[in-house]
């Protein structure tokens, strides 16, 4: 459990609360880039870390992501005219281009100059994975943009799942990390079966492996944490353990145990304190990839079905109990009585409240990975406080493309913790691991 204090720590994202001024640090994966794709289309509002802001394509495509509210007399510009490069407030005319230059000004006199004195906020803006990204920290602190883990290079397939919730980030990514719930909450999608590795199918997935108490094995990491769960497979379990790695990239990636067919990740940005944007990603290289609509279809949130325009629940909420179907709940035929792996998510999450109280929780083994993630976000705190760094962004810097996840079968006698890793992230962690083997003999030394 936490204390009042530290869940405040690791929640609260607003002004100058410390977890968003590190999160500030990072580049942001702020909207899909299909939200923009339109030049001149409709402005697009964003909200991060309690700031409203407003997306829009130009005429000659530039991506711009500034203010909400116009500098003039604060009306929102999600309501402007996005035409001939710059989005013009309806208000008075003023128009701002993708740099937050104030470009026209009919409702002042030309000779006063005060077009040339406004000067709007504007954040830059890159595009990678299937995301718009931004950097909302000092300019003489921005890092080097850098490809995502789930689009290492630019010919990845890419699907991906967007809803917008009304709970605080840190109880959306401790669901990421918590491979016990799968065998529960997801046992009617994640279906135990005699394969030897996981699959996915058009209405399921499936993995080798009946065992709902995995041992949970942590490894902390300077860009988060690698875990492993490691269960008894259904075939061979005297000599093998069925072993899935998630990795956590902070602050916003969790990259998810793979099938064979794509690989799985979630993406986690704060709106505020009390809202989140939650992305459910698959992606890979070749035809086994499944295509954005089909995933979408796969995780029953397909918009103008299940969320609308700006991915917002139009169908399942908490007030009609996520539509929950307790008549096949009965018949057998669905564990949870809710559709889709991220609804069943979904109606947990939210029902801890806006933000969970981590007070008067009772934790045990199965939770080892959530203990470690609060315990590396409020340490992670505590260096940026004392201007020791920035998790995720310290030497050895790791680029996050070289990051990835694991499931499969091995032997007993297999090291987890090289399992999946890329080169440069498998020198690395072979560093961790002589300095682990170090420091137990120097304490064994006395």
């Amino acid at each position: 459990m936490l204390t009042a204090e530290e869940n405040s720590r690791l929640c609260r994202v607003e002004g100058d609360a410390p977890m968003g001024k590190l999160m500030r640090r990072h580049w942001v994966p702020a909207l899909l880039s299909e939200q923009v794709a339109e030049r001149d289309g409709r402005p697009i509002r964003v909200r991060l870390f309690g700031e409203s802001l407003v997306a829009f394509r130009d005429s000659d495509g530039r991506l711009g992501l500034i203010g909400e509210y116009c500098s003039h007399r604060k009306a929102s510009l999600a309501f402007g005219r996005n035409e001939n490069c710059g989005l013009t407030c309806l208000y008075h005319g003023w128009k701002f281009d993708v740099d937050g230059r104030v470009t026209e000004m009919p409702s002042e006199p030309k000779e006063s100059g005060f077009v040339e004195r406004v000067q709007h906020k504007a954040y830059p803006v890159r595009e990678a994975g299937g995301f718009v990204w931004t950097y909302m920290g000092l300019a003489e602190q921005m890092p080097e943009f850098e490809a995502p883990p789930w689009a290492p290079t630019s010919d990845a397939n890419v699907s991906i799942v967007k809803v917008e919730l009304p709970c605080n980030w840190a109880q959306i990514m401790e669901g990421q990390i918590d491979s016990a719930h799968s065998s529960s909450l997801h046992s009617s999608d994640m279906r135990p079966s005699r394969v030897e590795t996981a699959g996915a199918l058009d209405t399921h997935w499936t993995r080798p492996s009946t065992d709902k108490n995995p041992r949970i094995q942590v490894q902390v990491t300077n860009y988060g944490m690698r875990y492993a769960a490691i269960r008894r497979p259904i075939t061979g379990a005297d000599k093998n353990d069925y072993v899935r790695i998630t990795t956590f990239v902070a602050p916003f990636v969790a990259l998810i145990p793979p099938n064979s067919s794509y690989n799985v990740a979630s993406v986690v940005v704060p709106r505020d304190d009390v809202s989140s944007y939650f992305h459910f990603i698959a992606w890979g290289y070749g035809d086994t990839v499944i295509k954005q609509d089909a995933w979408r279809k796969f995780c029953v949130m397909e918009p103008g079905v299940d969320v609308d325009q700006d991915f917002k629940p139009i169908k399942r909420n908490a007030a009609n109990n996520y539509l929950q179907d307790r008549e096949l709940m009965k018949a057998g035929d669905s564990f949870t009585g809710l559709p889709g792996i991220p609804n069943q998510d979904i109606a947990m999450w939210e029902s801890m409240g806006k933000i969970a109280d981590r007070s008067v929780e009772r934790l045990g083994a199965s939770d080892m990975a959530v203990i470690q993630f609060r315990r590396v976000m409020l340490a992670a705190l505590q260096r940026f406080e004392r201007g020791a760094g920035v998790i995720g962004l310290e030497a050895p810097h790791l680029p996050q493309a070289e990051l990835r996840s694991y499931q499969g079968i091995v032997a007993k006698t297999e090291n987890w913790r090289f399992l999946g890793a890329q080169p440069a992230e498998a020198s690395y962690l072979r560093g961790l691991e002589q300095n682990d083997d170090e420091r137990e003999m120097a304490i064994a030394a006395g």
